[in-house]
Parts: C-alpha cells; sequence; structure tokens
C-alpha cells in the first residue's frame, strides 16, 4: 500500500533474493527483534515455531551446529546465528549482500 515509500526509507525488498528461515518461540524477545528487522527490510522467510517440540528444536540444533538457543536464522541454508548476529551482519553492511544472494537450487 504505502510501497512508493521503501526507497525513501532505505528498503528495497525487490532485492531480497535469498530463502530464509528463522527458528523461533512465540514470546521470546529476541525472536520477535529479529523478524522484526527482516520485516524492516522486506523478507519474506520461513518460521518454524518450536515452541515446546523438542524433535524441531533438536532439528534446529543439529542445522545450528549445536547451538539450542532460539531464534536461529538461516540464509539460503548457511547458519548466520541468532538475533545479535543478524543485527551485527546489519551494522556491518553485511546483511543486505546475503539477502540479494539467489538460493542455489
Amino acid at each position: 500500500m504505502l510501497n512508493f515509500l521503501n526507497p525513501l526509507l532505505g528498503r528495497h525488498p525487490e532485492r531480497i533474493k535469498a530463502n530464509v528461515e528463522i527458528y523461533t518461540w512465540q514470546t521470546c524477545p529476541f525472536c520477535i527483534r529479529a523478524k522484526m528487522l527482516l520485516s524492516w527490510k522486506g523478507v519474506k522467510f520461513t518460521e518454524y515455531k518450536i515452541d515446546g517440540d523438542e524433535a524441531a528444536r533438536a532439528k534446529m540444533s543439529e542445522r545450528a551446529n549445536g547451538r539450542r538457543s532460539v531464534p536461529q536464522i538461516f540464509i539460503n541454508n548457511q547458519h548466520v546465528g541468532g538475533c545479535d548476529d543478524i543485527y551485527a551482519l546489519d551494522t556491518k553492511g553485511q546483511l543486505d549482500p546475503l539477502l540479494a544472494e539467489a538460493a542455489l537450487t
């Protein structure tokens, strides 16, 4: 609806080509914060809500090199870490290039 504002706000959702996945808990403040950043950038991501699901958490942990905290974020099947990690990538100017890379099929 207000897409004309995107360039003025520094948002370029048309540049997002990456496949982004995030493992979350519904009430986790770090999960909410990470999703807010991704949403702000116009990223359409796949969210895995793993509240109380130990099998899903084990799968996440296996993918995330043993990390069991949430959120855990993957860009093009590459583990990039949690909330602090994705904000650090953004601060360093490294997140947008990752998001612009198309997933290998």
